[in-house]
């Protein structure tokens, strides 16, 4: 029997290995929050966060549970390897595809479907047939629209038209 507590030990499932890594990350940065866009706890917050609403939402959707919950701890991997939000979905995919790689056990298809959602999970105003990138999408927004003061922010860094889809996605 393999030793199991509270991640530690063992006998992590490849989706908490994931999790794990992505805490690390943050706990191990020497980027500090003075040179980060969002801080440290804010992006601890958020990845836990996305987590647990994809976890829901992929159950309400049919969807892969763990596939759903990876993609979304990964969204903004990024932001928290490199602080800045410019671009980081594009350039978080490969990031995401790095660290599935290095994590035995996700076969080729579920890294491609995890590092796809992430890809694009920044494009909110376009909608696709791609159920992991659509999750991601509405997990990223949902999530952030719990945080007091977001709705304020978002109308004033996006465009009327991509509030708007901000605001169907919730």
């Amino acid at each position: 029997m393999k030793k199991y507590h509270h991640f530690k030990g063992s006998a992590l499932s490849k989706y908490e290995k994931v999790q794990r890594r992505v805490v690390e990350i943050l706990l191990n940065s020497k980027l500090l929050d003075s040179k980060r866009e969002s801080s440290i706890v804010f992006e601890l917050k958020h990845s836990s966060e996305c987590a647990q609403v994809a976890r829901i939402l992929a159950q309400k959707r049919h969807l892969d549970v763990g596939i759903a919950e990876v993609a979304a701890v990964l969204h903004d991997i990024y932001v928290i390897v490199e602080g800045t939000y410019k671009n980081h979905g594009k350039l978080g995919g490969p990031i995401a595809e790095k660290i599935l790689k290095e994590i035995d056990g996700f076969s080729s298809t579920e890294i491609k479907l995890i590092s796809e959602a992430v890809a694009h999970h920044s494009e909110k105003d376009i909608y696709t047939n791609k159920p992991y990138v659509e999750l991601v999408k509405d997990v990223d927004v949902l999530d952030c629209s719990f945080f007091e003061h977001a709705e304020e922010e978002y109308k004033r860094i996006k465009s009327p038209a991509l509030f708007n889809e901000y605001e169907k996605r919730v």
